[in-house]
C-alpha cells in the first residue's frame, strides 16, 4: 500500500473514532500521523524499509506498527474491525458535505438516527435544527447534501470506472467467438460521469459469450439474460448491458448505442432527408416496407465510412452530443481535437510545502516519466490554513528552491514557480502583490464563502481576474462531481473578463471537479479564451489526471492553439511574460 492510501486510512480511522466517541488524544494521534506523512519530504519507501517510521516526530511506536502493517500487508485488522463496529448508515452520513464525525455522533446520540431516510425526516421535521450546534441553516444544508446523494447515487465518475471498463472489453476480446467488442454509451463519449455501462459485441454465436458475461467475477445480480442482450449488476453497484449483433451490423449498433439521443435524432433526420432510414440495424430505403438494408451497407466497415456515406466528416464520439456537430461535419470543419501525446507539461500542482504528499523532486521525476518538458508548482497560499498554506516568506523561499533546481540542470524538466492564491471574500488576493510579481504565474481560486449570491461571487472573481498578477483562474465554479453543485456565478461574465484580461481559465482535471464544464468551452475558445489542463495534483499519481482533462478538452472542441499545455518551454515563458 502506498503513502497516499495509508494517509487516507489514518484520516478515516480518526473520523471513525470520533463516531465511536473515543477520547480526543487517540483521535488526534491519527490526525497528526496523517499530517506528518503528508508533509514528509523524505522518500517514504526508504523510511519504511529502513525501519525508521517511528523516528518521525509525531508518530509513536503503536502508530508506526500500524503504518508498517498497512504498507507491507495492504490491510489493517484494527481498521477493518473499527469499520465493522459502526452502523453502515453512519458512515454514509459522512458523504454529506458539512457532516464530520463529531456532528454525526451528536445526531446519532441525540436522535438514534442510523439511516439517510431517517436523517431526511429529522431535517424536515425540525428535529435537526433543534439540536445544539445545528440550527435551520444546518438542516437545510444537510437536506441539500441528501438531495445530491439521491440525484447522483446511480452515477459514477468516468475516471473511476475506466479500469473496470477496460477489463470487461479485454475479457470480451479474449473470447474465441468474439469478432469485435467495444464500450459504448456515455462512457465512450467520455462524459464526466456515467450511469449504466453499455458494451457491443460482434459474434455469430452469442450463447457462450452470454454465459461468460453473466458469470464474470463480481456479478451480484443477473437482471436479464437473453440470446442477444443481457444485463447484470456488479457488487460495486454498476449495471452493465451487453448486446451481441452480427458483424455486418456492428458499426450501426456501435454508433446508435454510443449516442447521444440528440445526436442520433439529428443523424436519423439527415438520413431521411437523403431518402434513407438509419437505425442500429443498418441503412434502409425510406419508402421500403421491407427491412432489407441497401446494397451500400456492405461497404460500410467503420463509423468513418458511415459518416462518409451521409456526406459528413468523421465525428469523434466525444462530440456526439447534438450540439451542432452535424452541420460542422457537413462542411468538413470539425476541430482537430487534442491528443494526450501533445501535452508537454501541466500546472497547478501541490507539494509537501503545503498539503501535497510528494516533494518537488519526486513530482519532477514523475513528470520525466510522462515525457513532459516542464512542470508548474502552485502550492496553497496562507489563507488556506487547513492546507498548510504558504505566507510571503515561505513563497520567497520556494521561489529560491525552484530557481536553484533549474540552475542545477539535474533534470530535463523545467520547473515553474507558481502559487494557488486564495481569492478573498471581497475579490482581493491573500498575498502581497510584490511577492506575487516574483512568481512565474499565479492561479487564483475561491476556497471560502461559497454561499455568496451570484452577483457577489461574480464580482468577486472578476476583481481577482483583473489583478495584474493573476495568470490563471482555478476551478472556476467550485463544483465537486456527484457531491455538490458549484457556487452561484455568472460564468459567461467570468469568461468575458478572462478574455479581456488575457487570463487563462483552467480545466481542473481532478476527476471530482473537471471544472470548467466542457459545455462552456466551445464558445469560449472561439471567442479567444486560453485554456490550461491542470491536474491539481496532490501526489505523483495524480499527475495522470491530465488524461481526464484531455477528455474534457476534446468534448469542449479545444484545439492545440487554445491550450497552453501544447506549447514548448520557451512558449510557456513567453506567455507568462507577455500573455500571447
Amino acid at each position: 500500500m502506498d503513502k497516499a492510501q495509508i494517509i487516507g486510512i489514518l484520516k478515516d480511522i480518526a473520523v471513525l473514532l470520533e463516531l465511536k466517541g473515543e477520547n480526543s488524544f487517540k483521535i488526534r494521534a491519527y490526525q497528526s500521523g496523517a499530517r506528518v506523512l503528508e508533509r514528509l519530504e523524505e522518500n517514504f519507501d526508504t523510511i519504511i524499509q529502513g525501519g525508521k517510521i517511528a523516528t518521525l516526530q509525531g508518530i509513536g511506536q503503536a502508530l508506526a506498527l500500524k503504518i508498517e502493517t498497512l504498507y507491507h500487508k495492504g490491510h489493517l485488522p484494527f481498521y477493518d474491525n473499527l469499520k465493522a463496529s459502526i452502523a453502515p448508515g453512519l458512515i454514509e452520513f459522512l458523504e454529506i458535505p458539512g457532516l464530520g464525525g463529531k456532528k454525526v455522533k451528536h445526531i446519532h446520540d441525540a436522535l438514534g438516527i442510523e439511516t439517510i431516510e431517517a436523517l431526511k425526516v429529522a431535517c424536515e421535521s425540525g428535529a435537526i435544527a433543534a439540536l445544539d450546534g445545528f440550527g435551520v441553516k444546518s438542516a437545510e444544508k444537510i437536506l441539500l447534501g441528501i438531495a445530491n446523494l439521491e440525484a447522483y447515487g446511480k452515477r459514477h465518475l468516468w475516471w473511476s470506472v475506466q479500469g473496470f471498463v477496460q477489463k470487461i472489453v479485454k475479457g470480451l476480446e479474449a473470447q474465441p467467438l468474439v469478432k469485435k467488442a467495444s464500450a459504448a454509451g456515455s462512457f465512450r463519449r467520455r462524459l464526466e460521469t456515467v450511469g449504466d455501462l453499455d458494451f457491443i459485441v460482434a459474434s455469430d454465436t452469442p450463447g457462450p459469450i452470454m454465459d461468460w458475461f453473466t458469470q464474470i467475477e463480481g456479478v451480484k445480480d443477473i437482471t436479464a439474460k437473453g440470446e442477444t442482450k443481457s444485463s447484470v449488476r456488479f457488487e460495486n453497484g454498476i449495471q452493465v448491458d451487453l448486446r451481441i449483433v452480427s458483424e455486418h451490423v456492428f458499426v450501426f449498433a456501435l454508433h446508435h448505442f454510443t449516442g447521444s439521443k440528440d445526436h442520433n435524432v439529428m443523424m436519423r433526420q439527415r438520413a431521411l432527408s437523403m431518402g434513407y432510414r438509419l437505425s442500429e440495424w443498418g441503412i434502409f430505403d425510406k419508402d421500403s416496407e421491407e427491412n432489407i438494408p441497401i446494397d451500400a451497407v456492405k461497404d460500410i466497415k467503420s463509423e468513418a465510412d458511415l459518416f462518409k456515406f451521409f456526406g459528413l466528416e468523421m465525428i469523434e464520439p466525444e462530440l456526439r452530443e447534438g450540439l451542432g456537430e452535424i452541420s460542422v461535419a457537413e462542411n468538413y470543419a470539425l476541430p482537430k481535437l487534442i491528443e494526450k501525446n501533445e501535452i508537454k507539461g501541466v500546472f497547478h500542482n501541490h507539494t509537501t510545502l503545503s498539503d501535497g504528499m510528494n516533494t518537488l523532486d519526486e513530482m519532477v521525476q514523475q513528470a520525466e516519466l510522462l515525457g513532459w518538458s516542464y512542470l508548474g508548482f502552485a502550492d496553497h497560499s496562507k489563507s488556506s490554513v487547513q492546507a498548510n498554506g504558504l505566507n510571503e516568506d515561505r513563497v520567497l523561499r520556494m521561489i529560491e528552491q525552484i530557481e536553484s533546481f533549474n540552475q542545477s540542470r539535474s533534470s530535463t524538466v523545467t520547473a515553474f514557480s507558481g502559487i494557488e492564491c486564495d481569492i478573498l471574500k471581497d475579490g482581493t488576493l491573500d498575498l502581497e502583490e510584490s511577492v506575487l510579481e516574483r512568481l512565474d504565474y499565479v492561479v487564483a481560486s475561491v476556497h471560502s464563502s461559497f454561499s455568496q449570491s451570484e452577483e457577489e461571487m461574480t464580482r468577486r472573481v472578476i476583481r481577482a481576474i483583473e489583478s495584474p498578477t493573476v495568470t490563471m483562474l482555478g476551478h472556476p465554479t467550485g463544483r465537486l462531481l456527484l457531491r455538490r453543485e458549484g457556487y452561484q456565478i455568472n460564468i459567461s461574465k467570468v469568461i468575458d473578463a478572462a478574455i479581456a484580461n488575457r487570463v487563462i481559465i483552467e480545466i481542473n482535471a481532478n476527476p471530482h471537479r473537471l471544472d470548467m464544464d466542457w459545455r462552456f468551452w466551445k464558445q469560449a475558445v472561439q471567442s479567444g479564451l486560453m485554456c490550461s489542463i491542470n491536474p491539481d495534483a496532490h501526489a505523483i499519481k495524480n499527475l495522470n489526471y491530465y488524461e481526464a482533462g484531455v477528455n474534457i478538452a476534446r468534448k469542449g472542441w479545444i484545439e492545440a492553439d487554445s491550450l497552453l499545455n501544447t506549447r514548448e518551454t520557451d512558449g510557456i515563458k513567453r506567455w507568462f511574460r507577455e500573455r500571447y
